[in-house]
C-alpha cells in the first residue's frame, strides 16, 4: 500500500470516528474501568490506562489484518 493510500485511508477513518464521537456512540471512550481520573479544586489528572490498551490492541489487529 502507498503512502497516499495509507494516508487517504487513515483520513477516512478519522472522519468516521469523530462522526461517532459527535452522535454520542463513543461515549464509553475514556470511561472504561481502569482509567484514572483525579479532580481537585484545581486541578485535574487524566490517564486513560485501559482505553490506550485497547486501542493498541484493536490497532495491532487492523495491522496484521492488512498486512495479509
Amino acid at each position: 500500500m502507498s503512502m497516499g493510500n495509507m494516508l487517504i485511508w487513515i483520513g477516512i477513518a478519522l472522519v468516521v470516528i469523530g462522526v461517532l464521537y459527535k452522535l454520542g456512540l463513543l461515549n464509553w471512550f475514556g470511561n472504561l474501568p481502569g482509567d484514572i481520573k483525579y479532580e481537585g479544586e484545581h486541578t485535574k489528572v487524566y490517564f486513560p490506562v485501559v482505553t490506550m490498551i485497547v486501542i493498541s490492541v484493536l490497532l495491532s489487529l487492523l495491522i496484521a489484518i492488512m498486512k495479509r
